[in-house]
């Protein structure tokens, strides 16, 4: 199989790659949602400088938290992705239940032109009490967010 035809494949399968822009920020949670994915955890600090981020084909979904520290990260992380030639497909804004402060609202604002799209997933209680997220019924809003990711993210 030549390149071009492990990229259609690979485009082909409906797998993406699922990236926390920092701990905590439901990327785990998001992958077994979003399956087929590739879960690669969080970018950290460290990893700005040289990330590891290589989704080939894939679409990249970058997440992190409504909160002022996590839309911080999401902002090093945009950039350092894009200063490498990286696209993020969708950034995904997982509420933490509170009200979106100020600050984080003006980074996504600021983002919002800088990746392929923005998608919230609403806070839901239930995932906090079960090891297996995909044993949980979700609320329609983030079955409709989760549908509008999949389908950023299978038209590219």
């Amino acid at each position: 199989m030549n390149r071009r035809e492990q990229a259609a494949a690979i485009q082909s399968s409906g797998e993406l790659v699922v990236v926390g822009a920092h701990g905590g920020a439901g990327t785990s949670t998001l992958a077994a949602l979003l399956a087929p994915s590739w879960d690669l955890g969080s970018i950290t600090v460290l990893d700005l400088r040289h990330p590891q981020v290589l989704p080939a084909t894939r679409p990249l979904v970058l997440v992190c938290r409504n909160t002022a520290a996590g839309t911080r990260a999401a902002t090093l992380a945009v950039t350092a992705l894009g200063d490498r030639g990286q696209p993020v497909a969708a950034l995904v804004i997982v509420s933490d239940g509170w009200p979106e402060p100020k600050g984080a609202a003006a980074r996504l604002t600021m983002l919002h032109g800088r990746v392929g799209a923005m998608v919230r997933i609403p806070f839901i209680a239930s995932l906090r009490a079960v090891d297996d997220p995909t044993s949980v019924r979700l609320p329609t809003r983030a079955q409709t967010a989760l549908a509008t990711v999949r389908g950023l993210t299978t038209t590219r």
